[in-house]
């Protein structure tokens, strides 16, 4: 099944590009001065230049000004500019390599002999660029003579070798040669280049982590190593940028790099085809290694040099009603380079009953760009409620709630998890509740976990098994059950009349009729919908003649992270992690802010994005799409996202929603792991988002969390979403969501269920690929014992309605198509 849907999706993502690419070709918009908001392309490349991580540098970057540099690699011209699937197939109007971008460059030559025979074996030998899901990971490399390099080596005295990578949507890294790790081509290419030239520095054009354990075999052979990810349409001007040295590197790893893939505590419980256990809980990324396998750790989480030098001085702590707020110096030491820092601050809980990391990301902030001998004050505020826990045992007789645990709170405070230096203590005398809930979404059935315990001063991973869940979720829903409003037929009134304030939300939507609000809960049915504008993902909202007339107007959705995907041209932005790598929220909200005008240009009002999954394992495929391996920055910097592309009128829609961490079997695959990873780990993220930035939309996730799918999860999208964090915004499923009956009401299926969990939009519409009409599930059991009630269809059709009312879509007034 999985193949057959990944076949379906291909033909259909086939004739939807060519589409694309006609009308394109046939607009005559393929310039960037007519297509893309303006500033856009200064603003995306200093973003890319800034997202990169110098992870090696011995002296040799920057390359000296007017030096000829010897590229090695055919990811020089064949640039991986973003990943693959919905999250990156945009429409760019033009993207630069890095062979383009060194030419575009005053202050370094390229050795354009060597340039010439590159481009001429990629001309001969083009890329396959596959389908959807069978994307190349890499592309094959041209093979190197000794004569040729050494020729090269006469002529240059740097060479710079770029090595490639990408994976997307449906399309997962995978532990092979060409993957995960180099490719024999890659190897020889390294080993010959080296061994003839006296500077060799790597260009890594990746969109997510690979294996980097080579860099320590090649040794002082290396120089330098710059990962740079997929930069978007600006990638090879700012990647040259960087190695002229116009921009210091300043970004920071989002993801600890360890020597084997084996050392990842996910490894052994990822890529399962019906469900993964998440063993490792909430040790997570630097969680495990920090407190665990500090040995394993190649380069650790936040890591990232810079070609200045920075010291960072800790200057005071006080308590504040806001939370702690520490304060400290950072000054630029460098005599030659400016530069930004990243300071971070990382809380040290004591391991209490629950067990604890040795350390946790509890605040960061980026200085401006620092002049050497200059310096800067930050202050950075961790609020309390980051020194809680969640116990969903009962350990330490609070059960399902925060509770900040007896002991000293340490507050540490560097450039890296691995350098940061405890500078500051809080000691607290007793345990005391921080937030009292209720359980949610708890495992159906038990597996082991790895749990941190203290032995002599030394935290250990013991294994213990999770606790399962104990309510009644049938008996939950029915007490909650919204009131309805009496339906009085149409009576005139129009969604502006409720935006003006001369009819109140209730009694507009008494005039809907059932068929009516059944289709509020849908799309129109398809991807590319007349209703919006060409080559949109979806439209919802007045799908129908009737509904329309009465003013709510057909809402646009596009694809995503990486830019807007429609059949016009539109910016390609840097990939999500490229992003976070920045740790610079303002740099983020303005980037987003420049694309939330350029979707207002092109007719877009809900952008699908940002993506806020995990990166719980290297292999999944959608990593660039996604920030980190680290809740709490990923919740800051989506929250920037959301906040910046708001702030122009047009909506975001985080997503997804929740635990998506692998593309392999993603529609059937059940995230399995304890209520306290899920609340800790894979919602907090979100939590952080929809309190601070408020998005407008939110996306539910393909797969299963705990035997429940996404789209079907009432504890999530009610009881959390909406109940415990005051979300007010309309949820929507991922396109052509799993159909299923619920366990509570056997009557109940598909689509009643899903309005039944407060999923408000099925999306594009249809229940199969290509339907364009309901297929009646939603209205089956209406007026029936345990069935759907015309308070929850009420209740789902306000909750698109608030939305619709303040939308873009509502300013442009498209009522009479």
């Amino acid at each position: 099944m999985p193949d057959m849907m990944t076949k379906i999706i291909g033909a259909v993502w086939k004739a939807f590009s060519k589409l694309s690419r006609l009308s394109q070709a046939e607009s005559g918009r393929a310039t960037a001065e007519k297509t893309i908001t303006p500033g856009m392309p200064e603003l995306l490349r200093r973003a890319a230049a800034e997202g990169a991580v110098l992870l090696k540098n011995d002296g040799m970057l920057p390359l000296e000004r007017g030096e000829t540099v010897a590229l090695f690699g055919r990811v020089q011209k064949d640039w991986f500019y973003t990943g693959y699937g919905s999250g990156g197939d945009v429409n760019k109007p033009y993207a630069v390599n890095l062979m383009e971008g060194i030419r575009n460059c005053g202050g370094l030559k390229l050795n354009e002999e060597l340039a010439s025979i590159y481009e001429a074996w990629c001309a001969e030998n083009p890329v396959d660029h596959g389908f959807w899901g069978h994307w190349p990971r890499f592309y094959p490399e041209m093979p190197l003579t000794q004569e040729l390099v050494r020729k090269a080596a006469k002529a240059s005295r740097s060479a710079v070798v770029v090595i490639g990578r990408s994976a997307g949507e449906d399309r997962e890294n995978t532990l092979e040669k060409g993957s995960f790790y180099l490719t024999d081509g890659e190897e020889q290419m390294l080993s010959t280049v080296t061994a003839q030239f006296e500077k060799t520095a790597v260009l890594l054009n990746i969109g997510s982590m690979m294996d980097l354990s080579w860099i320590e075999a090649y040794g002082d052979r290396l120089s330098a190593v710059l990962l740079v990810w997929q930069g978007g349409m600006e990638s090879g001007n700012a990647a040259t940028d960087l190695l002229c040295g116009t921009v210091s590197p300043c970004g920071k790893l989002t993801d600890t790099v360890v020597r084997a893939y084996d050392s990842y505590p996910s490894s052994g419980c990822f890529g399962g085809r019906a469900y993964n256990h998440y063993e490792e809980d909430i040790y997570v990324g630097y969680r495990w290694f920090e407190t665990f396998q500090k040995d394993a750790v190649l380069y650790p989480f936040g890591y990232g040099l810079s070609y200045a030098s920075f010291s960072v001085s800790f200057d005071r702590a006080e308590c504040t009603t806001d939370g702690i707020v520490l304060t400290c110096t950072v000054s630029n030491t460098d005599g030659r380079f400016g530069g930004k820092e990243a300071v971070q601050v990382y809380l040290e809980k004591p391991c209490g009953s629950l067990g604890n990391p040795a350390r946790i990301l509890a605040g960061f902030a980026k200085t401006k760009l620092l002049a050497p001998g200059e310096s800067q004050q930050l202050s950075i505020t961790v609020p309390f409620e980051r020194l809680s826990s969640y116990d969903d045992s009962g350990k330490t007789g609070h059960r399902s709630a925060y509770v900040m645990e007896k002991g000293t709170y340490g507050f540490a405070i560097g450039t890296s998890a691995r350098d940061a230096e405890r500078v500051w203590e809080y000691v607290q005398e007793k345990t005391v509740v921080f937030e009292q809930l209720q359980e949610v979404a708890a495992p159906k059935e038990a597996f082991s976990i790895f749990v941190a315990k203290e032995s002599n001063g030394v935290r250990i991973p013991v294994k213990e098994t999770v606790r399962t869940r104990s309510i009644d979720l049938k008996q939950m829903i029915l007490h909650a059950l919204p009131e309805s409003v009496p339906m009085t037929g149409d009576r005139g009134y129009r969604l502006s009349d409720v935006k003006a304030g001369r009819v109140t939300m209730d009694e507009f939507v008494a005039q809907l009729d059932l068929t009516e609000l059944e289709a509020i809960t849908r799309g129109a049915g398809i991807m590319d919908s007349p209703l919006g504008v060409p080559g949109n993902a979806g439209v919802y909202g007045g799908v129908l003649p009737s509904l329309r007339k009465k003013g709510i107007p057909p809402i646009t959705t596009t694809d995503g992270p990486s830019g807007i995907r429609l059949q016009s041209c539109c910016s390609l932005l840097p990939i999500g992690t490229l992003l976070a790598c920045t740790f610079d929220e303002a740099l983020v909200r303005e980037v987003y802010e420049a694309e939330g005008r350029e979707m207002r240009e092109k007719g877009s009002d809900v952008l699908l994005a940002p993506g806020m999954n995990i990166h719980r394992n290297p292999l999944c495929g959608r990593n660039f799409e996604y920030y980190s391996e680290d809740p709490f920055l990923t919740g800051k910097i989506a929250a920037a996202a959301v906040t910046g592309l708001q702030k122009t009128g047009v909506s975001a829609c985080p997503k997804h929603f929740a635990c998506n961490n692998q593309e392999f079997c993603r529609n059937f695959n059940d995230s399995r792991l304890s209520e306290r990873a899920l609340r800790e780990i894979y919602l907090k993220g979100f939590e952080i988002c929809v309190r601070e930035a408020r998005p407008k939309n939110l996306m539910t996730s393909y797969n299963k969390i705990n035997g429940v799918w996404g789209h079907y999860q009432y504890e999530l999208c009610t009881t959390v979403l909406r109940g415990e964090w005051g979300y007010e915004g309309c949820v929507m499923t991922d396109w052509w969501m799993r159909s299923s009956k619920s366990p509570e009401f056997p009557a109940l299926r598909d689509n009643a269920y899903r309005v039944r969990a407060q999923v408000d939009v099925l999306m594009p519409g249809g229940k199969r690929m290509g339907k364009q009409k309901s297929d009646g599930t939603l209205l089956k059991t209406y007026g029936k014992p345990d069935g759907i009630t015309l308070g929850e269809l009420q209740r789902s059709a306000k909750n698109v309605l608030r939305f619709a009312m303040d939308s873009t879509a509502m300013e442009r007034g498209r009522f009479d198509q």
